[in-house]
């Protein structure tokens, strides 16, 4: 048999568990989460801190002008001086006073130092408009966030300027210490939660794994293995629904197997029969011709009555509740009575009733009660009185219940039979009518098995033999005991 390449390409490539799938989308997922999350907090604090810098730097500008003016100096460089100590730096800011491009004043204890020639030169020139100037540049290694303030004295030719600025990397440490300490809480929650997940995952996904590891140890010779039901969810309602299809496989195959052994047994008498009647007929015989073809006719036609019996049977089993609906069990009764009556010549009378209407298969269950009157034709006694009768009962835990019976008054059932009378092809003592297939009572049997009931035999007070269909019944069928009347 060729083997498709889609087939081939599928065992060749690797096959990741459900489990591992589980945990990979929930370890993505929450990666992403912290990522998104912990970007999103970096950004806004540092563009928070980067804001409070501009607004200090922006106050800056206005204390020097003011300090400026209050100063009682009338040269540039005292000015200036008054501008630096009168100008205190923040942490992690500094301070330069420019004259003339030359770095000429800084504060005396301050974090780190503004003198640089680049810092210098790039003041003289962004300051040349006479304008303040706000900006970003490196210094002496560092990245610094600064403001140029032109300062200028009447009748004091030089020009100054008063740089302040403030280190940027020491001003995030704290927003990336942050930052860091945030992504290493973030790595160890993914390992919580991998962690977690896997466990949870696995204990989740452990029915769907016993569901495999059974389907592959069950085969056609044996069913009976079953998976454990474990919690009230999805995943165990699963394990449940499949439990009950192993169930039903269970009881499908035992009964295949069955009928197979017992068609087997019932075929191979008349088979034998016919072929061996055919082997010692004499051809030349007119009378032994006929003998043997009416004998072959009678087998054939036995064997065919068989053959709709098993027919009947696997429809029963197959749909025993296609048709259930409300029925009322009176109705019902009396509709096999008259049905029954053309049988034979016996009295059908109605022993008891239930006056009750409940949700059964009429059809069904009309079948099943004529073949107990078939069956109380043929094995009871020749004349005399049939009963049918119908009643509400319960069980041990106060649960209703419909029996419905038929009662003949012959001979009745060995007591070796008894166990056994519901069996397929179990036959009992041949009656007046013709001999049955022996699928009629497990006809019954099977109507009841799915009404969720049973069908059991009992003796008849006096003699003979009363078949019962016992039934269970919804509460919400209303039977009123007041009703039942004999």
């Amino acid at each position: 048999m060729s083997d498709p390449i889609g087939a081939r390409a599928w065992r060749r490539s690797p096959v990741l568990s459900v489990r591992v799938r589980i945990l990979a989308a929930i370890l993505l997922v929450t990666a992403a989460g912290l990522a998104i999350a912990g970007t999103t907090a970096y950004a806004v604090q540092r563009e928070r801190t980067l804001s409070e810098i501009d607004s200090v730097l922006t106050d800056t500008v206005d204390d020097v002008r003011i300090v400026a003016a209050d100063s009682p100096a009338t040269d540039l460089r005292g000015v200036l001086r008054a501008v630096i100590a009168g100008v205190r730096p923040a942490t992690n800011e500094s301070t330069l006073a420019v004259i003339d491009g030359v770095a000429a004043l800084e504060p005396r204890a301050v974090d780190f130092r503004l003198v640089d020639d680049a810092l210098v030169q790039r003041s003289e020139a962004e300051t040349a408009a006479d304008d303040v100037v706000l900006g970003t540049g490196t210094a002496s290694g560092r990245l610094l966030r600064y403001v140029f303030v032109p300062v200028s004295v009447d009748g004091d030719p030089a020009q100054g300027t008063f740089i302040a600025a403030f280190d940027l990397n020491a001003e995030l440490k704290s927003v990336s210490d942050a930052s860091r300490t945030y992504l290493l809480v973030g790595l160890v929650t993914l390992i919580v939660v991998g962690l977690v997940g896997w466990v949870v995952a696995g204990r989740l996904l452990r029915p769907i794994r016993a569901l495999r590891e059974a389907a592959a140890r069950i085969t056609a010779s044996d069913v009976s293995e079953r998976i454990p039901v474990v919690g009230h969810d999805d995943v165990s309602a699963l394990t449940s629904t499949v439990n009950d299809m192993l169930d039903r496989l269970q009881g499908a195959l035992t009964g295949q197997r069955r009928l197979l052994d017992d068609v087997g047994h019932e075929l191979k008498t008349p088979i034998t029969i016919v072929r061996g009647h055919l082997e010692l007929m004499n051809p030349a015989s007119t009378a032994d011709v006929v003998a043997t073809r009416d004998l072959a006719i009678d087998e054939l036609d036995r064997m065919g009555g068989l053959v709709r019996d098993i027919s009947a049977l696997a429809q029963v089993e197959r749909s025993a509740l296609a048709n259930r609906g409300p029925t009322d069990i009176p109705a019902l009764v009396e509709r096999v009575r008259l049905k029954a009556a053309a049988l034979s010549a016996h009295r059908w009378v109605i022993s008891a009733t239930a006056d009750v209407v409940v949700p059964v298969d009429a059809d069904k269950l009309t079948q099943a009660l004529l073949q107990l009157a078939a069956n109380a034709v043929s094995h009871g006694a020749p004349t005399g009185v049939i009963e049918l009768g119908s009643a509400l009962t319960t069980d041990v835990a106060g649960r209703p219940r419909l029996q419905l019976w038929v009662s003949d008054h012959g001979p009745g059932i060995s007591d070796d039979l008894l166990p056994r009378v519901f069996d397929r092809f179990q036959r009992g003592t041949r009656g007046r009518g013709p001999a049955g297939s022996g699928l009629g009572l497990a006809i019954v049997a099977a109507i009841a098995a799915g009404h969720h009931g049973v069908a059991v035999v009992s003796t008849t007070p006096g003699g003979g033999a009363t078949f019962t269909i016992d039934l269970p019944i919804d509460a919400t069928a209303s039977p009123d005991p007041k009703d039942i009347r004999s």
